[in-house]
């Protein structure tokens, strides 16, 4: 495995393993506890003094990774363990971040699979896994929470083995991994060789790591050939490029060769190296072949990069990043409310926050628009995109959104064609009819249904566009049952027209507090977003109708006052609780003609063109009504 796997070169080459490092990659689905372990085995070697308070989940270092209890970007740490250095690669479980997964793989020899004791591989596990087997992987399997009521060891093991073998493993992969089981409960701190022995600690883990799974096999004596796969930002140094050394060794102060992706070439000089070290980075004079080291000096240094030696380059597989399939416009907001609740509202700081986060996330494409009213940032799906507006509202930024856009390309033919999905479901039997309905509306086609003993496993192929909001519908007809989970498959021949929101939405007419009396005759007519008391203006959505067609409503409105009115007149409404949107689900919930507007505080949706009447004479001069 190691480097000779991604090398092309003429000539004689003397690869050596290096045993005093393995380079191993985490992957699990959402929620496995990949994070405790890692944890555990961090623990186990002393990385934490007994008397350090350790915060728990020590790698998911970004709040909204802790909130959402999911690793969005891949971080390495490394750990000694009986001489030799493990570095242990975090991947993101999530699809949306399937590029970053792909990329880091390519740093690693081995990979660690987590599975649940109970739940068994999920969907999230096979997205991972068939990147890691497609790597060629030795692949170690732990199973953890075997603590849990319900943990069927065993059957997980089967069922993983069965999945590896769906995903095209070879034999080598599978005899390895059958070989290779450990039993695991993370939280509690120990790993088994048998789920019923009575071992307490985590070693049996880190030594099946060090003898099992292989170290890099390089060459030492060669000419230098480091690649980069991601990068980090630092206000002082500007771009980290992060990478795996495959051959030869990296000095502070070389001047090196700078291949990049598409062929151009550069000299650069290696100004600061560091590698890994527990939780942080050390700075180092050389960082050689086998080893993961960060490299500072290199300008403008890209994914993909190749460092060689100037004399005598070595060509390495270009690394391919998954294009971006949504775009959303950012603009200043341009609310009735605005400045209220956040401390940054100005179209300048919005434009300075997006082009260095441009400097920061190559994934992502950012530029301005050429008449100057918004700056369109595109990204790999709504939450990759939902992750960088969420920080900045965090940052004290008011702004506003409009509806994600799919980017469409031609073909080779000069045919118009859009993303698909793979999308997969996973819900009780009796659901899936309603399941396949959904899709069948949304443009999806159905490619395999498995139906198990309780669960049903559907998978779909779907235009980008179907998806947009097709996650609330699902859990709605399977009253939350189901768990779902896309990634980008293909670019594919466009699907036509696909049905949007059906219903209309009800419209503030004016800017006031909303009143209980007004909402309890308007939630006769549809779902409320607001309740009593909520600050509204002209243009803003404050609930669905239950029929097509946009309604404005007053929601302010109060009773008439009468002789015979009582005190207590209103407060016998019975309001149903109004519904609230999370950031992703508003964003799938517009239509063209609506914005998202994003504060520190709050989630509001409202019409581009805030008043009624402007609003209907745009409609009539684009022609969407009869004069």
């Amino acid at each position: 495995m190691g480097a000779s796997r991604h090398m092309r070169r003429q000539g004689e080459m003397k690869f050596m393993r290096q045993e005093n490092i393995r380079n191993i990659a985490i992957i699990a689905h959402v929620d496995h506890g990949k994070t405790t372990l890692v944890d555990q085995m961090l623990k186990a070697t002393d990385a934490f003094r007994e008397n350090q308070q350790v915060q728990e989940r020590v790698l998911d270092s970004n709040d909204q990774e802790r909130e959402r209890g999911i690793t969005i970007l891949a971080k390495n740490i490394s750990i000694e363990y009986k001489g030799v250095k493990i570095n242990v690669i975090d991947t993101p479980g999530h699809a949306d971040f399937g590029g970053e997964v792909e990329r880091v793989l390519k740093m690693a020899d081995g990979a660690l699979l987590l599975v649940d004791a109970a739940e068994g591989p999920m969907p999230q596990t096979r997205f991972v896994l068939r990147h890691a087997i497609d790597a060629g992987l030795a692949i170690m399997m732990v199973v953890n929470k075997i603590d849990r009521d319900g943990a069927r060891p065993e059957e997980v093991v089967n069922d993983a083995l069965d999945l590896m073998m769906d995903l095209g493993a070879s034999d080598e992969q599978l005899e390895f991994t059958m070989e290779h089981v450990v039993f695991a409960s993370a939280v509690n701190g120990y790993a088994r060789l048998a789920p019923d022995d009575d071992n307490k600690d985590m070693l049996p883990l880190l030594d099946m790591i060090v003898e099992g799974l292989p170290a890099p096999e390089v060459n030492i004596e060669g000419p230098l050939a480091m690649q980069c796969v991601t990068i980090d930002h630092s206000d002082y140094v500007g771009r980290i490029g992060i990478g795996r050394v495959y051959s030869g060794t990296i000095h502070t102060g070389d001047k090196i060769l700078v291949v990049k992706n598409d062929g151009s070439r550069a000299m650069g000089q290696v100004k600061q190296l560091f590698t890994f070290d527990y939780l942080g980075r050390k700075e180092t004079s050389e960082v050689a072949a086998g080893d993961i080291g960060a490299v500072v000096g290199i300008d403008s240094t890209d994914i993909g990069d190749v460092y060689t030696d100037p004399e005598d380059p070595v060509e390495l597989e270009p690394i391919e990043i998954d294009p971006p399939t949504l775009s959303i416009i950012f603009e200043p907001s341009s609310s009735p409310l605005v400045g209220r609740e956040g401390d940054i509202v100005g179209g300048r700081q919005l434009k300075e926050r997006l082009m260095s986060e441009a400097e920061n996330n190559v994934t992502m494409h950012i530029e301005e628009l050429p008449d100057k009213t918004g700056i369109e940032v595109s990204g790999r799906g709504i939450l990759h995109l939902s992750v960088l507006m969420e920080t900045m509202r965090r940052e004290g930024f008011e702004f506003q959104v409009g509806r994600p856009r799919v980017l469409f390309k031609k073909d080779a033919q000069g045919h118009k064609v859009e993303p698909v999905e793979q999308a997969v479901v996973e819900c009780p039997g009796e659901y899936s009819g309603k399941v396949i309905e959904v899709f069948g509306n949304a443009g999806g086609t159905m490619v395999s249904m498995d139906t198990g003993s309780t669960q049903t496993h559907l998978e779909f192929k779907i235009p980008t566009r179907g998806i947009m909001g097709l996650k609330t519908r699902v859990l709605n007809v399977t009253h939350g049952e189901a768990v779902f989970y896309h990634t980008f498959l293909e670019y594919g021949p466009f699907a036509g027209d696909i049905g949007g929101r059906q219903n209309g939405a009800m419209i503030s007419m004016s800017t006031e507090k909303a009143v209980a009396y007004a909402l309890g005759t308007l939630q006769e007519r549809g779902q409320l977003f607001v309740g009593p008391g909520t600050e509204c203006y002209e243009g803003m959505l404050v609930g669905e109708r239950s029929k097509p067609g946009d309604m404005v409503v007053n929601i302010a409105r109060t009773k008439n006052l009468g002789n015979q009115r009582s005190a207590t007149a209103d407060i016998s409404v019975q309001l149903t609780p109004p519904r609230t949107f999370t950031l992703e689900e508003a964003l799938e919930y517009i239509m063209d003609d609506e914005l998202v507007e994003i504060t520190p505080e709050s989630i509001r949706m409202r019409k581009r063109i805030l008043s009624e009447t402007e609003r209907r004479k745009w409609a009539v001069r684009n022609g969407r009504v009869k004069k």
